[in-house]
Parts: structure tokens; sequence; C-alpha cells
């Protein structure tokens, strides 16, 4: 590595992958929930988050289409947005995303390279790297607002070191247990700690955990106070009508399904939160994408329909969005990480499979080895394959119109490549 003329440190394509390999070795130190190390990160890097607001957006399922969603509407209205998620798909740099477009790598490798040492010095985790990697870039790069995607729970994930001007969540499901409870009311009290006492947050829960959100003392809209209707349009997406501030406002979401239509709105409703004309909002809402998310990809003579469903309220939120657009039974290639709740979800999916095609994500160490799946798919054909190539070749021989592939974000992030003739990813991946 060498200084480049403007102070910078210049990054060689070798020594981006030094880093990388670095970075992800950080992941084996697992997950350790807390604020104090990304907070002396971020203090050690000259506090990068205080040049620009910050939106979060947690919840159990939807986070990411809701931010992704949330920034577009702040590009179409003229604000340099960042969009901080996680976990990527097939690239690193996808984490990083300012005005619509990912971080150039040699952009982040330089910034890495400059966090490095003191990540080391404060003994910082992967995750809290990669935020406080976050706000560094954002912050170089003159980001307005940073939408930033929660990583695990609210209260004690690195980005709640970062102060928002609003906060935003999705829902509340039973996932990471382990680590945030087993109970609605235990996860959403996690969940609810990225709200801040007297400012706004836009929330889409409701039933028996709304009260946990509402005795954060936060100024709190709730999205069913605003909605006024869906209405899907099938392939299309669908139409939503909020509440807005001079009368009824009606947006097209390209997003699939009811529940990516109440993402859409939740993220509409944040929008009008941070003062956005009403046009921009709708131009937004009707330009965001969300990829491996209901996402579909031509392939052969056929598509295949990615989405990331892998707890069991996403599962389900999956099986009604086939059913609401009008699909039979489909071939399903599915793979899941061994810690999550795969019965249940294999259980909602079963109904909507006509045969199952089983597969691991082969850089995942976390991934459920295939055949030990088997059984979880009772009175349905299945095929047993070792990676996800395998999984593909055998679903070439059934030429089916439409298939779908689900189960866990890091297999999506392996067929993805695949089917659209990219490279792949190499490392593996914990978080």
């Amino acid at each position: 590595m060498s200084a480049g003329h403007d102070g910078k440190t210049d990054v060689s394509g070798q020594a981006w992958q030094a880093e990388l390999e670095w970075l992800f070795a950080r992941q084996l130190f697992g997950v350790h929930p807390g604020l104090g190390r990304v907070q002396a990160l971020l203090a050690r890097l000259g506090d990068p988050q205080a040049s620009f607001r910050t939106v979060l957006v947690g919840g159990t399922n939807g986070k990411g289409s809701t931010a992704a969603t949330l920034a577009a509407t702040l590009r179409a209205g003229g604000v340099r947005a960042g969009l901080f998620t996680s976990p990527h798909l097939t690239h690193f740099s996808e984490r990083f995303v300012v005005d619509g477009q990912e971080l150039p790598e040699e952009v982040v490798a330089a910034a890495l390279a400059r966090v490095r040492p003191e990540a080391e010095a404060v003994g910082a985790s992967f995750f809290e790297i990669v935020t406080a990697l976050g706000a560094l870039l954002f912050a170089e790069s003159g980001v307005q607002v940073a939408v930033m995607e929660v990583g695990l729970g609210g209260r004690l994930d690195a980005t709640n070191a970062l102060d928002p001007v609003l906060s935003v969540v999705t829902n509340v499901g039973l996932d990471h247990t382990e680590f945030l409870g087993s109970t609605p009311q235990a996860i959403a009290a996690e969940k609810a700690g990225i709200l801040r006492d007297g400012r706004p947050a836009v929330v889409g829960v409701g039933g028996d955990v709304e009260a946990i959100f509402a005795a954060t003392g936060a100024d709190l809209w709730r999205l069913d106070d605003h909605l006024l209707g869906i209405r899907l349009l099938g392939w299309e997406g669908a139409q939503v009508t909020l509440r807005g501030p001079d009368g009824p406002v009606t947006l097209h979401t390209p997003l699939l399904g009811a529940h990516g239509a109440r993402n859409a709105a939740l993220a509409a409703l944040a929008a009008l939160r941070l003062d956005l004309p009403v046009q921009a909002v709708a131009r937004g809402v009707a330009a965001a994408q969300w990829p491996g998310r209901l996402e579909v990809l031509p392939w052969r003579a056929g598509r295949v329909l990615l989405d990331g469903a892998h707890n069991p309220d996403g599962a389900q939120a999956l099986a009604a969005a086939l059913r609401d657009l009008g699909v039979g039974p489909l071939p399903l290639v599915f793979g899941a990480a061994g810690d999550k709740d795969i019965g249940a979800v294999a259980s909602a999916l079963r109904d909507s499979v006509s045969e199952v095609i089983l597969t691991r994500a082969v850089l995942s160490p976390r991934a459920a080895e295939p055949a030990s799946l088997a059984g979880l798919f009772a009175g349905v054909p299945v095929t047993v394959t070792d990676s996800p190539a395998a999984a593909l070749a055998a679903l070439a021989d059934r030429a089916a119109p439409l298939a779908l592939v689900c189960g866990s974000l890091y297999l999506l992030g392996e067929v993805r490549p695949l089917l659209l003739g990219e490279a792949a990813g190499h490392r593996e991946r914990w978080q």
C-alpha cells in the first residue's frame, strides 16, 4: 500500500483481497451484542456519522426492501442518500450504496485499510467493523441521509451506535431467538431499542407488542393508521394508498406480494415523515428494486423466482404471495441454515411446491446438510444435491416454466450469479 497525493491510501487488487481475508476472518469471532466497541471504533475514526442524518430500519422481515425503497424515495427527492444493508448476496461492496450505485471496490478497500488498525485496537467484531466502515464511506461520499438496515435485533446492534432522526420497524417475528429472546414481547423490546424518546418513528407492528413501541416515548406513527388500502396487481406489483398530508396518496410499487406492498407503504410513510414531496415519494417507490426478494429472473426457457424466506414468518408471506400470484405448486430448490426453524419453514411452503431439490450454500458453514432435510417435505418428491450448481442442473432436467429458490440468503447469493452468468464469491459466509 502507498499514500496517494490526497493523503488517502491506495490499495491494489492484491491488497484489497488481503483486507477482505482479514475482515472475513473476523466472522469466526462470532456475534457479541453491545455498543461499546463500535462506539470506540467510530470515535477513533473521528465520528464520521456526525456528518449525515441517519435513519435506522429494523424488523424481523422486510427491513432490506423497506430500506431500499426509502433510499429510492430520498434519491427521487434530490437527497444524496446512502444505503447500508446486510448480508450481501454475492459481493461485499453491495452493502454500501450511494445514490443507487454500489461504491467501487477500490474506494471500499481504501477505507477498510484505514479502519483495520483502529478495529484491531478496540477488538471490534465483523459487523461492528462493517458498520463503522459504512459510516466512514458515507461521510467521505458526502451523503446527506444514510438509511441503515439493522443487523440483529436493535437495542445492542452496532447500527444503534448511530443516532437516528427517524426509526422504522417493519414487524416482529420469532427469529434469532438465541440472541433476542424466545417470545414476541422479548424480541419486540430489542427491536424497540432503535426508537428514541420524542423523535419520529414509523412501525408496521401491531397487536400484543404495540405497547412496547409506544412505551419508548417516540413520536409514533403506525402503518395501519395510515394505510387506506392495497390493490395487488399480480406480477406488476401493487398499488398502495396512504393517508397523506393533503389527502389520500396512491403509489405503485414493483415489489410483489401483500408483504412487499406493506414494506413499500412503510417506506413511503417514513419518507413523508422526512418531509419529502409526495411526487418524489411516488417516483421513488415506483423505481425501487431489491434483489433476491421475490425476484424473477429468466433462465433457460423459463423463469426462476428467488426469495430470501428463511424463517417461519417469511415462508408464510412467500406462500401467501404465491397464492395471490395464482401460480400452482412449483419445483423448489431449497437449502437453509441449520440454526433456523427449518421445520416450520418447510411446513409453510409444503402446499406451494410440486417437488423439492435440496442443496446447500457451499460457502456457508452454517448450512444444514441437504439429506437431513428430506423428511421435512413428507409427501413431496425430493432430490438431494450437494451444491447450487448441481441443484440447477437437476432443475434444468424438469424444464419447468417457473421454479422457486428459497430458504437462505446465502444460498441465493450462490444461485443468483449462476443464473445471471456472473462471477460468484469464494469466501466462507457466517454473517
